[in-house]
């Protein structure tokens, strides 16, 4: 049978939440987060580190593939930033790919980034000048108590609720039977609206999206796309992706198997795998003309490079 808290240990955790700068948000209480609140299973009380005045904002939450390719990372970033250009929160789960290209798209804007362990733990550990980054400039929630690593069991806890924050959720390249499925679901179970990216049917990374889109999801190309779907006002203003800010620092002998990974059926152009990557440009050029004499790449008019299908 499940044991309640000590009071002991009730008075711990409220001392670690206090030094750690974060707040409490307690269901039925004004702060705690209205859409969420309506979610059947509403976590009961949740720990914030940033501007609780995020949450008063209407938001859209973006999820995707970890392992995204450069074009979608790119996508993601300018369309986050193109939804903060109209005045929308863009919500995300502060992990690898496309949560963090949305996260980057809408810092100066608002984003809420959702965390699967405790709120004082950053993972993956490369994130955490982006997870400092929105303790001081967005918000970080998190469902489990401070100090807690995350774990696979946590994940789909985490997924609820980022569905549950946002009037929709827009789903950017995602592979059949992954997590960012799930929260599709979840938003879908919460009768929110549903949004998917196209992709190359030749990239697996793509397939989860199109099914998501031949079951009913609504196709979604730019920022005006999300606002009319969820049914807001929208504005003139187009979005523009943002330059890339934080990255992963990579040595020459990794390079070949990080810009493969970035690398898909749709043409990117070469700068931009050097930003996503981390890696030296000369490492990352190496690596190009390394899948070039094997014949596994293909070069494109305007400096663009893509996988040969």
């Amino acid at each position: 049978m499940p044991q309640l808290c000590s009071r002991d240990a009730a008075e711990r955790e409220i001392s670690r939440v206090e030094k750690l700068g974060a707040k409490w948000l307690a269901l039925g209480q004004g702060l705690y987060p209205r859409l969420l609140a309506a979610m059947e299973d509403a976590p009961p009380l949740l720990t914030a580190k940033g501007n609780l005045g995020l949450l008063d904002r209407d938001a859209v939450a973006m999820v995707g593939a970890r392992n995204a390719s450069a074009a979608a990372c790119r996508f993601a970033r300018g369309l986050a930033h193109g939804l903060g250009e109209r005045s929308l929160v863009v919500v995300s789960g502060l992990a690898r790919g496309i949560d963090s290209a949305a996260h980057d798209g809408a810092l100066d804007t608002g984003t809420i980034g959702v965390v699967a362990g405790g709120i004082d733990i950053f993972y993956p550990p490369e994130n955490d000048e982006r997870q400092t980054a929105l303790y001081e400039r967005g918000l970080v929630l998190a469902e489990m108590p401070p100090g807690t690593e995350p774990r696979a069991r946590h994940f789909p806890y985490r997924n609820r609720i980022i569905a549950g924050l946002a009037s929709g959720t827009v789903v950017v390249e995602a592979a059949p039977r992954s997590g960012s499925l799930i929260t599709a679901r979840l938003a879908a179970e919460a009768g929110r609206e549903v949004m998917a990216v196209p992709g190359s049917p030749l990239d697996p990374r793509a397939q989860g999206c199109n099914q998501l889109i031949r079951d009913g999801a609504t196709l979604i190309q730019n920022a005006d796309d999300v606002v009319e779907a969820i049914r807001l006002p929208a504005t003139a203003v187009r979005a523009e992706p943002e330059p890339y800010e934080y990255q992963e620092e990579l040595n020459g002998d990794d390079a070949l198997g990080v810009v493969e990974e970035l690398l898909g059926p749709s043409p990117v152009p070469v700068d931009e795998i050097i930003r996503l990557s981390g890696a030296p440009s000369g490492a990352v050029q190496m690596a190009l003309l390394e899948l070039d004499l094997a014949g596994r790449l293909d070069r494109h008019a305007g400096g663009k490079v893509s996988l040969r299908a």
